[in-house]
């Protein structure tokens, strides 16, 4: 067999493995897990995850994923734990701790101090016989077959188990508490669905002298000055009292051209789209690109109380990440 060919193979063979791990996790899922939600819903403190060597950086991950999802959790690296970090526990805490042998010696050596200190143990092992299942509130069974490794040793399928265990619990709680997209988005401000759901058109507009806008005497000449000045690509036309009556875009004045009007002659209210497009500053970012695009526009007044406050237009909108 070619050598390209052999590693496709093998790659299969692995991922068919742990896809039959993860597969095998449903049919076991019952009280025990019922039991750990329980416990992780009524804590009145944080969730604790721990773990040594590949067992270790799952548990980082499902502690971030618990965190990123509505349930207060960190983790608590095992063999540090002994040297000063079990200060971090509360006993208003829960604990899960993942050993696919439910017999790594860093944890066993921490089992009897939090039986003393009263603090819930969730255990995640593929052992259910094994002394940290022994010491557990409840047991989530992680146990697989073999692993994929062909050895047999190195931690594969058994990661992956635990892995999928710890996002079937931390979605299982999103659910239960009814977490939110905003909550989602306000424990991810910096990545896109954060910008989507958070930033409003108050955070991107432009406000003051920044606004392009003059009145329905001026002249065509100069809404153009002014539109060149401030970039946006159209003008709003506001009355003595700050209240917009119109916009004049680039379409508008395509309009004004093929009428060969005197520039300096044709005044701003006999050119300019009466009323126009606008949205209130505490729309959210997103909507107003959505209203962009239906109305296959790319630039809108900002209104509040009847009164121009600020304009922004589609580049605004992608600097702030929004687009």
């Amino acid at each position: 067999m070619p050598e390209k060919k052999r590693f496709i193979e093998e790659a299969r063979r692995v991922l068919r493995m742990e896809a039959r791990a993860v597969a095998d996790l449903e049919e076991r899922l019952g009280r025990e897990f019922e039991t750990a939600c329980g416990l992780c819903l009524k804590t009145e403190g944080r969730v604790v995850v721990t773990g040594m060597g590949k067992s270790g950086h799952i548990a980082g991950k499902i502690a971030a994923t618990l965190a990123s999802t509505g349930t207060p959790a960190f983790f608590m690296h095992t063999g540090e734990a002994g040297h000063g970090d079990l200060g971090m526990i509360t006993p208003e805490d829960v604990v899960i701790a993942l050993s696919n042998s439910g017999e790594t010696e860093e944890i066993v050596r921490l089992l009897p101090m939090l039986r003393s200190a009263g603090v819930p143990l969730i255990a995640m092992t593929g052992q259910e016989d094994s002394t940290l299942a022994r010491h557990a509130t409840a047991v989530l069974d992680a146990q697989v077959r073999e692993e994929a490794c062909p050895l047999n040793l190195a931690p594969t399928s058994s990661t992956t188990a635990m892995l999928a265990l710890g996002d079937a619990l931390a979605v299982a709680l999103l659910k239960a508490r009814g977490f939110t997209p905003e909550e989602f988005a306000r424990t991810h401000p910096g990545g896109r669905l954060g910008r989507r759901l958070l930033v409003r058109v108050s955070d991107v507009m432009r406000t003051g002298a920044d606004i392009p806008q003059v009145a329905p005497t001026a002249t065509l000449a100069d809404g153009l000055l002014e539109m060149s000045r401030k970039g946006l690509g159209m003008t709003a036309i506001t009355d003595d009292g700050g209240r917009p009556l119109g916009v004049f875009t680039d379409g508008d004045l395509r309009r004004a051209m093929d009428r060969e009007v005197d520039l300096k002659r044709t005044r701003m209210a006999d050119v300019m789209t009466g009323g126009g497009r606008s949205v209130a500053p505490d729309l959210l970012a997103s909507a107003a690109v959505t209203e962009m695009k239906q109305r296959r526009i790319t630039a809108l007044m900002v209104v509040a109380d009847g009164c121009l406050v600020g304009a922004f237009n589609i580049h605004d909108l992608m600097r702030a990440g929004v687009v």
